[in-house]
């Protein structure tokens, strides 16, 4: 598939060859994809042309076009590519990266074309923000020149977005599907797709997305990732993005635009969803967004009446310290698992920087069933009832750090649902996901190396624990009396 952004101050859009995405459907002048059908049946395909080397991940960004909002401008079916010396602004070709070029010759190996009929009960189901990442490497003066503190993270404008997008003309950068909860839930997939003697962890999301291509873009790069996104497009919205900034010393500035992001109601699709669960994971920057705690909390009881689990994302410790309250409101009253790195951890706990994360994670679980510390290099603890169970750092080479706690998270999800009992045991299975991750750049679980571990775990899984109804019966009794049986 190629895609074409295009973006003004005040607009960002796409346009796509629909002749590489559908070689189905004659070309025509223009297309707009169809909302996500409503019914529980999806065909999915994957098509790519190697010839020329077009695939899902080539953009060209070209500053204040006039094209609409929507991407409704007529695409003339020539090649693009032959056009740049046309635009005025100039063009940045963006290509995919190595290892995103790797991983989706991975997924296009992996990929099957069927039809599939969803689940009539999702194991996880993921309630966070939907929003395209566009990541690339910068210096600090470029950070300078733009008046932008480095290591920050800040919500900008049309007109902000506009600016620092204009100012990346010649950087090379990629888009992706991001997001901190949208890590978590593929790691997760890609750990249940091939596990040895089990049945498939069945994985979705909810959240809100615009009926942009951008938000076609975003539900597609998960659905291939064996991810469902279950709402339904805004219409006339506009997806969300995050501009990543990466400096050389490994710092990252954020530039986040939440566009229709910003409102995740609970309709329909969201009240069906909540209810055929068995863990609900909600992402921790929901909190940062105007009412959305009414969403949440009717989502978490919804999901606890029908049986469900429900684990929250601390996500950032800024976050925590503006939305305290709302935090403890749903972990007091909800919440059966929670994700923390120690810096959150401390924060929700309302403690010093001297206390240690075992201290956090102790005093957390007096409060939340099962809670989840990470520490960095230091390992993780896993706090029960009063106690702080450690686990060791699994070895491996750092390279890339971001997206470490995601992962780790994937892995106590998954021990829990294939019903593991010891929590050493689920500790060690996140631990490795998360050094896996740390060993490569990027901050998406690869599927080769999802299926490698899945196989290495396969000795810790007892026959007894690869059904649904037993992994069922396990988190009842997290949700029961904080233990795991």
């Amino acid at each position: 598939m190629s895609l074409f952004l295009r973006f003004s101050p005040h607009h960002l859009s796409l346009s796509t060859s629909t002749s590489l995405l559908f070689p189905i459907l004659p070309s025509s002048s223009s297309y707009s994809f169809p909302s996500q059908s409503p019914t529980p049946h999806i065909t999915f395909s994957r098509y790519r042309r190697r010839g020329n080397s077009t695939r899902f991940g080539h953009f060209k960004v070209c500053p204040f076009s006039t094209i609409g909002v929507n991407g409704d401008a007529p695409y003339d079916g020539e090649n693009p590519e032959e056009k740049e010396d046309e635009d005025d602004y100039g063009v940045v070709q963006i290509r995919a990266s190595e290892e995103e070029e790797e991983e989706e010759e991975e997924e296009e190996e992996g990929a099957i074309v069927t039809s599939l009929v969803l689940p009539e009960r999702w194991d996880v189901l993921g309630l966070g923000q939907a929003m395209v990442d566009f990541s690339g490497t910068v210096d600090d003066e470029f950070l300078k020149k733009l008046g932008l503190e480095k290591g920050t993270r800040k919500v900008v404008n049309h007109e902000e977005r506009g600016r620092v997008l204009q100012a990346m003309d010649g950087c090379s950068y990629k888009a992706a599907a991001g997001g901190s909860l949208s890590n978590t839930l593929v790691a997760l997939a890609r750990l249940g797709l091939r596990s040895i003697g089990a049945t498939a962890i069945n994985v979705a999301m909810t959240g809100s997305v615009g009926s942009d291509l951008l938000g076609s873009f975003y539900r597609e790069k998960l659905r291939r990732a064996n991810v469902q996104f279950l709402s339904e497009p805004i219409k006339d919205g506009t997806t969300g993005t995050v501009i990543v900034l990466t400096t050389p010393d490994a710092q990252r500035t954020m530039l986040a635009y939440q566009g229709t992001s910003s409102t995740v109601n609970y309709d329909i699709s969201l009240s069906s969803a909540v209810s055929k669960t068995n863990i609900l994971v909600v992402e921790g920057y929901l909190f940062e967004l105007p009412d959305t705690i009414k969403t949440i909390t009717k989502a978490c009881e919804v999901a606890r009446t029908n049986g469900a689990l429900v684990a929250i994302t601390a996500s950032d410790v800024s976050c925590i310290e503006r939305h305290l309250d709302d935090f403890w409101e749903i972990l007091g009253n909800h919440a059966d698992l929670i994700f923390a790195n120690g810096d959150e951890a401390k924060a929700l706990c309302n403690f010093n920087e001297n206390e240690s994360s075992a201290a956090a994670a102790r005093y957390l679980s007096h409060f939340v069933p099962l809670v989840s510390v990470t520490d960095g290099p230091k390992g993780s603890y896993i706090g029960i009832k009063g106690e702080a169970v450690y686990i060791p750092p699994s070895p491996c080479v750092p390279v890339d750090t971001c997206g470490a706690g995601d992962a780790y998270a994937s892995g106590v999800l998954y021990g829990v649902l294939r019903g593991i009992s010891d929590l050493k045991s689920i500790g060690t299975i996140a631990a490795k996901v998360a050094a896996t991750v740390v060993g490569q750049q990027g901050t998406r679980l690869r599927i080769s190396d999802a299926v490698k571990l899945a196989e290495s775990f396969a000795f810790q899984l007892d026959t007894t624990t690869l059904h649904s109804d037993v992994a069922t019966d396990h988190i009842s009794s997290i949700q029961s009396d904080g233990t795991l049986h």
